[in-house]
């Protein structure tokens, strides 16, 4: 297959729409469906950044993909009774590669509704049996067993897309793109983020566990494939937070640290125990809960909860919310360019960050790093810029 017919492009007046092979054939097989434009620019992103953090990271590694960006990738680390709770899967027993996407799943689960799911290694049952409960669009994968492929295919009334792509298929150097009848061109950004780029550690405290080398691999690559301006939080093998596409980066930090606190929040005592009515979905529980922990919401919003909750608990008072999120701690920030000022690193404190990763060459880089220094952060100079458009 050397080209394929789409439906139409971003949207249905943009027709005809078709994605081709710059030479030869197509890296890829259609298992099943019909996968549109989106869904192929969510396919293609997703899948390099899981492929690179396998090759970097050696586990099993998945990412959860929304309009060309990453709501959460991860390694295949096993999860804590509470995560799997948090998850709604702590009745599954999870292979490693199933692991790796239900926390990347896990992440920002009201962002990953209706998600690309990709993943660096054979789909099996375990992580089928995850995928079919889930709303998703499609999955990109090197290869899938008989009986992930029989529930898959299944899914959205036989019309869920499944895509097989050759793991061994490199693009060319040189890749180009066309905006408003004018050709670029550049280099691929073949750069893959690695152990070597965390040599130069220009904080105080210069002490990093492997742990955290670990998330700062995944943090790097994760920003290779996010929409800059980005910033991501990480902890323990999984984005807990990513802010992508924001014109300031202040902004994208503050919507990363919103989401690391949400994340950690919804590991309350309180929380894990909510009792739903029953036949309630898993979309109008993640929306319940992130009601529940919010501390912004309406009248109305909160009176909302009845409709899904056998009774109502009292939500989170401010300080049961400040307590819990004190036990959120050696979190790693990564960045995909350099911070300009150090409001950054005080809102990354509030959300237990301890590990900064950033390509620095900021005009008030000091400021910055006196701003860790300050809080006993371990900072990493890159040198590496990961925008990423």
């Amino acid at each position: 297959m050397r080209t394929y017919e789409l439906k139409y492009g971003c949207n249905p007046q943009q027709k005809p729409a078709e994605i081709r092979a710059k030479s030869g054939e197509l890296p890829f097989e259609i298992l099943n469906g019909n996968p549109g434009y989106i869904n192929f620019m969510d396919a293609l992103n997703s899948w390099q950044l899981v492929k690179e953090l396998k090759l970097m990271l050696k586990m099993p590694s998945a990412a959860s993909f929304k309009h060309v960006s990453p709501a959460g990738a991860a390694i295949g680390v096993p999860l804590t009774d509470e995560l799997k709770k948090a998850y709604h899967i702590d009745n599954l027993e999870l292979s490693s590669i199933a692991a790796a996407y239900a926390r990347a799943r896990g992440a920002d689960r009201m962002s990953s509704f209706g998600d690309w799911a990709a993943l660096s290694d054979e789909v099996d049952e375990s992580l089928a049996l995850i995928l079919k409960k889930e709303v998703s669009d499609g999955v990109i994968a090197p290869g899938y067993t008989p009986e992930a492929l029989e529930i898959l295919k299944k899914k959205k009334g036989g019309k869920y897309n499944i895509i097989k792509i050759d793991p061994l298929y490199e693009p060319s150097e040189v890749e180009t793109r066309s905006v408003y009848g004018i050709e670029f061109a550049q280099k691929r950004n073949n750069l893959i983020p690695g152990f070597d780029n965390l040599k130069n550690i220009i904080t105080d405290n210069k002490t990093l566990p492997d742990e955290a080398k670990m998330d700062m691999i995944l943090a790097m690559i994760t920003l290779k494939y996010t929409q800059s301006n980005s910033v991501c939080y990480v902890s323990n093998g999984q984005v807990i937070g990513c802010g992508a596409g924001q014109q300031s980066r202040i902004h994208c930090t503050r919507l990363a640290g919103d989401k690391a606190d949400i994340w950690y929040l919804k590991q309350h005592p309180k929380v894990l125990s909510l009792d739903f009515i029953q036949g309630v979905g898993r979309p109008e529980r993640d929306n319940a809960i992130d009601l529940f922990v919010r501390n912004d919401v309406t009248e109305y919003e909160a009176n909302m909860l009845k409709d899904v909750l056998k009774t109502v608990p009292q939500r989170l008072s401010e300080t049961e919310r400040e307590t819990w999120l004190k036990g959120l701690k050696n979190v790693v920030l990564g960045s995909d360019a350099f911070f300009p000022f150090r409001d950054n690193i005080d809102r990354a404190y509030k959300s237990g960050v301890k590990y900064i990763t950033q390509p620095g060459g900021s005009t008030r880089d000091d400021i910055v790093i006196k701003a860790c220094n300050e809080y006993d952060m371990v900072m990493v100079m890159t040198g590496q810029r990961l925008f990423h458009h």
